[in-house]
């Protein structure tokens, strides 16, 4: 049995901080940086990547494709 891991990367610079990845999470895994980038949005980023399914959700919603989702399948330890 294995258990599904996701993490997501953003492209910092193409995103606008629009907020909608951060809302279709259902595992509130996304926020908005406190920092900006080069055009002084807030970008998302990972605030709790270990509770990422890889659902990807984030992006479907995204409207400028910042976003990409990796899956990797975990082994799950059996006692």
């Amino acid at each position: 049995m294995a258990k599904v891991r996701g993490a997501v990367v953003v492209d910092q610079e193409c995103c606008k901080g629009c907020n909608l990845c951060v809302v279709a999470c259902p595992e509130n895994v996304l926020g908005l940086h406190k920092e900006v980038n080069s055009k002084g949005y807030h970008y998302s980023h990972m605030v709790s990547p270990e509770n990422c399914i890889g659902c990807m959700n984030c992006g479907m919603v995204c409207p400028d494709s910042c976003i990409t989702v990796y899956r990797v399948k975990v082994p799950v330890e059996q006692d």
